[in-house]
């Protein structure tokens, strides 16, 4: 708005009026203003600045104190049994090293003449030995594995020639075996190595291996384990939880300028009766991909806000559980706008988590003593006695902002704070829908966890090379994942599981789920007649 200075009108009551608006039109400025500095500062921090979201204590000490007496007149908290403290001692010196690994002794003699003896001449004997402990390292080996099969004839007729039967390849008529192919897969999938960079490492070895070969491999190893990812899919939806996420990934595609599309993978986490993490990849962010997968799902959903799950909700099978997580985040952001509010509300989310920690500690404490409480009472226990006053505290918190009845002002819906309390209170009871039952979580870490490995991956990879790559990777990431969430080393795992999914019988597939899953010599001999899975 241009104002000519010479020009300006006689009229008080004129000048009045231009003087409100150019008020307006500032405070309007300054609001978009602090909207477009809010969005830069997500942005800086989200390429530059640090993940974490922690806030100093000693800020947070300061509104703790009003938190904790806004919610006194709830029942006091069972306090775990008091045990004496013990100073944090720092590690001293070398770790020991693993008693499992392999040790190959290098014993170093002194000279021969100081075995003798200078005072009487006689040879010394040998009293003991001093050893110490080194970490070596032997590169990777490549062995060709020759496949023998004897034959055997009768030598007084021409006929009754018989040959040992050949045994079952993971790729028929393929040049990869078990190890090869578990080697790629857990390069890729867990250590994140493109393939690219493994045709660069096969050839240090004198091995030709093109990247258009191991993304054949990739391939068929995929199919090959598909009846066993299916098995994983089942059993992740017969959870009573499901926590799920989704990511975006470049898709090639020669048809579009550029040659890039953008496809998803999501991620769906079952629950600690059905501990599997499964993937799965859809070329678009549409609610179809997740009606697609969880199909006649019955239990709880736990995800963020997106408005592809509504449909999902809408069907009163699946109930929507949202994450503390992301409303927590929504608030952190907007600490730089409002400090003040945006501490008071980090404190009443603190005090929802320090709820259970506590529930942690109780069950920790029980050890294993008959009758103990199980986990998730004490988490259902604690949940209604306490997080509940605190949420109802919140609640009423977060309207007293928005209603104009706080003594800080009416906050502005489009704010950060705004936004922030908005996402709750239009979402409050998915929110608070955690305190129900003690087998939920509070929020969906488990799923951006398990998202993480693929966000790191695409650095490296950059794209899928087509969507049959994006379903590739969806079934070798799962089982990477899976295996991962019980300890075991993916390679070994994923070694034995190939070798021997061809001939394993196709009832007993989930025999090969990484939590009931036994390396082949602790097995006995299949049953015979039982039909294989591959």
């Amino acid at each position: 708005m241009d104002v000519d200075l010479s020009t300006l009108p006689e009229d008080v009551s004129l000048l009045h009026q231009m003087i409100q608006e150019l008020v307006d039109l500032l405070r309007d400025k300054d609001r978009r203003i602090g909207h477009l500095e809010h969005r830069l500062g997500q942005l800086l921090r989200r390429l530059y600045g640090r993940r974490s979201e922690k806030i100093d204590p000693s800020q947070l000490a300061l509104f703790q104190e009003l938190i904790d007496e806004a919610i006194e007149s709830g029942p006091a908290a069972p306090e775990a049994p008091a045990e004496p403290a013990e100073p944090r001692r720092r590690g001293h010196g070398r770790r020991k090293l693993p008693e499992d690994l392999p040790r190959k002794r290098e014993v170093h003699d002194v000279p021969p003449e100081e075995k003798i003896c200078s005072c009487c001449g006689k040879e010394k004997e040998l009293i003991g030995e001093e050893v110490c402990e080194q970490l070596e390292y032997v590169p990777a080996s490549v062995y060709v594995r020759q496949i023998v099969r004897l034959k055997y004839a009768c030598r007084h007729c021409e006929e009754g020639v018989v040959t040992a039967d050949k045994p079952r390849e993971p790729i028929e008529k393929g040049l990869p075996g078990p190890g090869m192919l578990a080697h790629v897969i857990t390069s890729k999938y867990c250590d994140h190595l493109p393939l690219h960079r493994q045709e660069g490492i096969f050839r240090r070895f004198g091995l030709h291996l093109p990247r258009s070969t191991l993304c054949g491999w990739m391939g068929q190893a995929a199919v090959l384990l598909t009846p066993l990812y299916d098995v994983a899919v089942a059993e992740v939806l017969d959870s009573k939880a499901i926590g799920t996420d989704d990511t975006p990934v470049k898709v090639q595609d020669p048809e579009r300028e550029g040659m890039l599309r953008t496809g998803r993978i999501w991620v769906y986490v079952g629950d600690e009766t059905h501990p599997y993490t499964v993937y799965d990849y859809t070329t678009s962010r549409s609610r179809d991909g997740p009606v697609a997968f969880l199909g006649e799902y019955e239990g709880y959903l736990q995800a963020d806000a997106f408005a592809g799950y509504d449909g999902i909700y809408a069907g009163q099978t699946v109930r929507e559980l949202l994450c503390w997580a992301h409303a927590r985040r929504k608030f952190y952001d907007a600490r730089d706008s409002d400090a003040e509010r945006s501490l008071v509300a980090l404190g009443y989310i603190r005090s929802l988590y320090k709820v259970e920690a506590r529930a942690k500690e109780l069950f920790a404490a029980q050890g294993d003593v008959e009758g103990a409480e199980a986990l998730s009472a004490i988490r259902l226990r604690l949940r209604r006695e306490e997080s509940v006053p605190i949420l109802e505290k919140f609640e009423q918190w977060m309207r007293e902002q928005t209603s104009g009845t706080a003594a800080g002002g009416v906050v502005l819906p489009k704010s950060p704070m705004g936004t922030a309390i908005g996402y709750c209170l239009s979402n409050w009871e998915a929110l608070k829908r955690y305190t129900q039952d003690g087998d939920l979580a509070i929020d969906n870490n488990a799923a951006e966890r398990a998202l993480r490995g693929i966000a790191v991956g695409r650095k490296n990879w950059l794209f899928f090379g087509s969507d049959n790559g994006g379903r590739t990777a969806a079934v070798l990431f799962s089982l990477v994942a899976s295996a991962k969430r019980h300890g075991l080393d993916p390679f070994a795992y994923l070694r034995d599981v190939i070798g021997r999914i061809s001939d394993h019988p196709a009832r007993r597939i989930a025999d090969l789920l990484p939590d009931r899953w036994k390396p082949a010599r602790e097995l006995p001999d299949r049953q015979a007649g039982e039909k294989p899975a591959a």
